[in-house]
């Protein structure tokens, strides 16, 4: 099976999949979920398959994080959480070390992935697409969550504001990062009247340390970040603050979404579940280094809800959630 991202009109995303068999199409209200799936009760997710027959329960569970930088700094953040879910699920987990957002959803939709936390952008394409099922995110001791997309320039780049871009580049992540892409995109073109191509040249880097690092460097005139990696980045000494100038900063955007995908037993959901919910963070891993952008426990949410202003941006970028 193969997942491609294809760049329409500058802005416009295609999500096309491809698979190895053709799956069954059923006859349930489903939205805009891909036809493998059924949402009978509105929540905008894939629902738990009725037959037992059709549920899955793995010997072993796989766990990626969405790879907005380094994956092995990761294997070793989660390490002490993925202990807690093996006592709380009695089954072995592996840390899947995935390097770009669709990778990671090519691997929860062919099976090979069952727990996930997927960043903001690629949420809505891996519910829709292959039966993610997000229901928590992390967020401060006091409630707060999420995380805002900047623009960033070098010092002495000549670049003071947005409209300093212009006849200049712009360096984006990856076509389903909202903060890499989306965002920005609706951003420049709504309130700056700003295109790639017509008023900036677009170029790729793949993640946002990509991005950052490659400010810092003045690899890059300008980036579109999400400014909890660099928050991060910042509290590892991999760069200075002051490597870095925001000349834009958006509104508050739902950080990543963790869950699992559709169609795992109820009695494994719940106690995977239960998992996220009753982990202690206090002198973990997951502590150490998340408290770098003030996160410290894991918040319940809705899809429905917290990803409301994505899903706007994605219309308004003319992004289809399809699957081919």
């Amino acid at each position: 099976m193969k997942v491609m991202t294809t760049l329409l009109s500058g802005a416009a995303l295609a999500f096309s999949l491809s698979l190895a068999g053709p799956a069954a199409a059923q006859d349930c209200p489903r939205g805009t979920l891909d036809e493998r799936f059924c949402d009978v009760d509105g929540d905008l997710l894939a629902d738990t398959p009725t037959d037992p027959a059709e549920q899955i329960d793995p010997d072993t569970l796989i766990f990626a994080y969405t790879p907005v930088e380094d994956p092995a700094v990761y294997k070793e953040a989660w390490s002490d959480f993925l202990a807690h879910l093996e006592a709380e699920t009695g089954k072995p987990v592996m840390f899947f070390p995935v390097q770009s957002n669709a990778a990671q959803i090519e691997a929860m939709r062919s099976g090979r992935l069952h727990i996930a936390g997927f960043n903001t952008g690629s949420n809505p394409l891996a519910v829709n697409c292959a039966g993610f099922n997000p229901f928590t995110i992390m967020a401060s001791l006091d409630g707060n969550f999420g995380y805002e997309m900047e623009i960033i320039t070098y010092p002495g780049s000549g670049i003071e504001k947005v409209e300093d871009i212009k006849g200049k580049q712009l360096a984006f992540t990856s076509p389903t990062s909202n903060s890499g892409f989306k965002a920005p995109s609706a951003i420049l073109k709504g309130d700056f009247d700003m295109l790639p191509d017509r008023d900036f040249e677009p170029v790729y880097s793949g993640k946002h340390d990509n991005s950052i690092l490659g400010v810092a460097n003045k690899d890059y005139m300008a980036a579109s970040i999400a400014n909890s990696v660099k928050s991060r980045m910042i509290s590892r000494d991999v760069i200075k603050e002051d490597d870095v100038k925001v000349i834009y900063k958006s509104q508050t955007f739902p950080t990543t979404g963790f869950g699992t995908v559709y169609n795992l037993k109820p009695e494994l959901k719940e106690k995977i579940r239960n998992a996220f919910f009753n982990f202690e963070w206090d002198g973990t891993s997951l502590q150490e280094e998340f408290e770098k952008s003030n996160e410290g426990q894991f918040l319940e949410m809705t899809y429905l809800e917290f990803w409301d202003v994505i899903r706007k941006i994605d219309t308004a970028n003319g992004v289809s959630y399809a699957c081919e």
